[in-house]
């Protein structure tokens, strides 16, 4: 009984740390290489090509000094405030939204409070079903970052594997998608409205004349210029 229940116990945690040792040499790798299809993105694509058998995600990858500052700046000033100082986490805008979320319980505007280094995380490896196990998966994955990246690195990554619309991943193929114009080419304007899609990047192209997002925008723009850029 007891040669059984240390088996219960130690397959588990085995198959756990091989997990996190396969999640951790992807990473590792990913230092100097760039991700093609990220687990998100090929999620994404096996719903898409249910209706269309033909579809295929749109992404194209350029160098961090070919995106325009513009973005760079409005998508930290709009989803990471703090990313240049936090260690993958921010504790204290993940308690905020949750004592929000608790607030507005069973209403639609649900706040997140995910760095843009758990964000990444989630994009490279998990799904976007919401659950303890995921998130907790997303943490650990967030520290894995922080610990072999650097911060020019992780968001370099970040802009490139993004998710700005219904099969658009990344600042390039948003700019050209949305504004016919290169990511380098990104005005202050473009760039916060490009940034205020993020939480919601299908609804808001589907919604480009959106109210809130007009009103979101002009409020990122203003405070674009004290973001701090890695």
């Amino acid at each position: 009984m007891i040669k059984k229940l240390k088996w219960f116990i130690i397959v588990p945690v085995a198959i756990f740390l091989a997990v996190q040792l396969y999640f951790f040499v992807q990473i590792w790798w990913w230092v100097d290489h760039n991700p093609t299809m990220t687990a998100f993105m090929r999620e994404q694509q096996d719903a898409m090509q249910e209706k269309n058998p033909k579809a295929r995600v749109k992404q194209m990858w350029v160098d961090y000094s070919a995106i325009s500052p513009n973005l760079k700046r409005a998508i930290i000033a709009s989803e990471d405030a703090n990313f240049a100082d936090h260690e993958g986490v921010d504790w204290e805008a993940m308690q905020k939204a949750y004592e929000h979320n608790q607030e507005k319980k069973g209403k639609k505007k649900i706040r997140g409070g995910s760095t843009i280094t758990q964000q990444l995380a989630k994009n490279l490896f998990l799904s976007g079903s919401r659950s303890y196990v995921r998130k907790g998966q997303e943490l650990i994955i967030a520290y894995m970052l922080e610990m072999l990246m650097d911060k020019r690195r992780i968001f370099e990554i970040y802009l490139n594997v993004a998710e700005f619309g219904r099969g658009i991943y990344g600042a390039e193929a948003a700019a050209r998608h949305y504004y016919r114009i290169p990511a380098s080419k990104l005005g202050a304007e473009q760039a916060a409205r490009l940034a205020v899609m993020l939480p919601r990047p299908k609804y808001f192209d589907a919604h480009r004349e959106s109210a809130y997002l007009a009103r979101r925008t002009g409020i990122i723009m203003q405070r674009m210029n004290s973001a701090e850029l890695p």
